[in-house]
């Protein structure tokens, strides 16, 4: 009887469909087409030419060209008849930004008697102190890891002196990324200070009066770009800043990145940094830092779409975009100084409000609730989605799945030379990040609905945590994903106009961005459906265990 029991399980695991041995299988109905349908490319268009228009100067965070921008995504979600999900019954869950504003006069650096000039030899990344004239001490990249038996200050008196760090390797996270060998595993947040420290943290710990940070040469290749970055000073939300107090130290040292005058001054024209020793440099220098502090706000515009079902629709998927860019830069070359992001992520943003409005018109609710985010300051360091996922106004369990869209408005055209394109993708192609890394589900269910309505190229090249451009690290999805939610990620690749003033509406495709946020709206309706959420069940980078 075994035997004939075993031959029967064998024969039916043959022919039954892959749904039931833990697969998915997508139908898209005709009905479900037609609802996809009621997005256009003259909708998108619409929207976009509003969002990335001059009169929105730029998008920055915080600006009012943002916050006019919030409130035409509130009002028309408010049209829409959608519940607002964000503070006290409103659609904006608001961000306190505590913004430090230099005092260019007193903030100086000298290297034994040379006054470097504030904003082109140097910036000021933290601080409101004066060093007086005190020795300086090479500290190398600074780095100290107890697990590792690391520490490149040992043995070196820090103490009232100023530390400079220097190492030629950059990264995303860090200017001064941790030792080879080193992974994100060995620096646990909660432990940050205590089993290791950053080099800033570490001179601090061991009472330096001072830092200056010699910029890695890749940042040296775009110094004038940061100078609209770092002259405005520090900027963050405080929440975020707050949650972490039990591990930071105070702000009072002053903190500088020099250029390569202020290097060659300390180590001599033409060192090899690299062979110089820690340790006592045999200069002085003098390091002293101003600002004032105010509090300015932005927001997240947060809404939900209601499910049908009366079990589902207490889970949610998630999907949402960055609706902000780089603002206004008056000291930027040519005539155009406003950066309008119609790509990044105009194009993500009006997506996301014409999926919405496509809800709104369907004769019908899916099962689960939808929630949408747009999120604030993603150019400043993914500031929105990390806030909202820490400080969630919906059980953040409750999220079976986040869609993200960031840039998918551009396109290569046959016969494009231009270098600067090589990566962007093509008029039916768009890169999809994450689906294949966490969930056998999600990425079933974003390929089946592909496949089974406008088949367009899905091209997984960066659906890779180990991506030399770490795409799958750089937009909102992330902070989802560190919290246990599956993500997707729909790209369309860097291109000329990439955080560039040009990044106009008018050079949108938006042939394909309608193709592209069409699919999508079915992806979330597919996702929505599913009888059981979507589970991890992939090897996860080690980015995503530490949560």
């Amino acid at each position: 009887m075994r035997k004939n029991l075993f031959a029967f399980l064998l024969l039916l695991a043959l022919i039954l469909p892959t749904a039931a041995l833990g697969q998915v299988a997508v139908k898209i109905t005709p009905a479900e087409r037609k609802m996809a349908e009621f997005i256009t490319a003259k909708q998108l268009s619409d929207y976009l030419h509003f969002v990335a228009s001059d009169a929105m100067e730029g998008r920055d965070t915080p600006s009012r060209g943002l916050d006019v921008t919030a409130e035409f995504i509130k009002m028309n979600l408010s049209r829409w008849n959608f519940k607002p999900a964000g503070d006290n019954g409103t659609f904006f869950q608001k961000i306190a930004l505590r913004r430090e504003n230099i005092d260019a006069a007193a903030t100086k650096l000298n290297i034994d008697g040379t006054e470097f000039v504030f904003n082109e030899d140097f910036f000021r990344l933290n601080g409101n102190a004066n060093t007086g004239n005190v020795p300086l001490v090479f500290g190398k990249d600074g780095w100290m890891i107890k697990s590792k038996n690391i520490d490149a200050l040992q043995g070196i008196d820090v103490k009232g002196k100023i530390v400079v760090f220097a190492d030629n390797n950059f990264s995303q996270q860090y200017m001064l990324p941790p030792p080879a060998g080193v992974s994100p595993t060995d620096l646990p947040a909660a432990e940050r200070g205590k089993e290791w420290a950053d080099p800033v943290t570490n001179a601090q710990m061991k009472g330096a009066a001072g830092v200056i940070v010699i910029a890695p040469q890749q940042m040296l290749g775009f110094w004038n770009m940061l100078k609209n970055f770092f002259s405005r000073g520090n900027m963050y939300p405080e929440k975020l800043r707050a949650e972490s107090a039990s591990n930071a130290l105070s702000n009072t040292m002053p903190v500088m990145l020099a250029a390569a005058k202020v290097r060659d001054a300390i180590f001599g024209a033409g060192a090899d940094i690299a062979n110089i020793s820690a340790g006592d440099l045999n200069k002085n220098g003098a390091l002293s830092a101003k600002s004032t502090v105010e509090t300015v706000w932005t927001q997240n515009v947060v809404a939900i779409w209601e499910g049908s079902d009366p079990v589902l629709k207490n889970e949610y998927v998630a999907i949402g975009a960055h609706y902000d860019h780089d603002g206004v830069r008056p000291n930027a070359p040519g005539e155009d100084k406003i950066w309008n992001g119609a790509d990044d992520d105009g194009s993500g943003t009006v997506a996301v409000l014409s999926i919405a409005e496509a809800l709104a018109a369907a004769p019908k609710r899916p099962k689960r609730s939808i929630l949408f985010v747009w999120h604030t300051g993603e150019e400043k360091g993914l500031w929105g989605s990390e806030y909202f996922t820490k400080f969630p106004t919906v059980d953040i369990k409750s999220i079976i799945a986040q869609i993200n869209i960031d840039m998918i408005g551009r396109s290569k055209k046959p016969g494009d030379t231009n270098p600067k394109n090589k990566e962007l993708s093509g008029e039916n192609e768009i890169y999809v990040i994450g689906s294949e890394m966490m969930s056998s589900t999600l990425g079933a269910v974003t390929k089946q609905t592909n496949d089974k309505y406008l088949k367009l190229n899905y091209n997984y090249k960066y659906d890779d945590p180990k991506d030399p451009n770490r795409f799958f690290f750089r937009s909102d999805h992330f902070h989802y994903a560190q919290k246990g939610i599956p993500v997707a990620f729909w790209f369309d690749g860097v291109h000329e106009d990439y955080h560039q003033a040009s990044d106009h509406p008018d050079k949108i495709d938006y042939a394909k961005m309608e193709k592209v946020t069409r699919t999508i709206f079915l992806t979330l309706w597919e996702l929505s459906e599913l009888k059981q959420r979507p589970v991890i069940d992939k090897q996860l980078p080690p980015e995503l265990t530490q949560r």
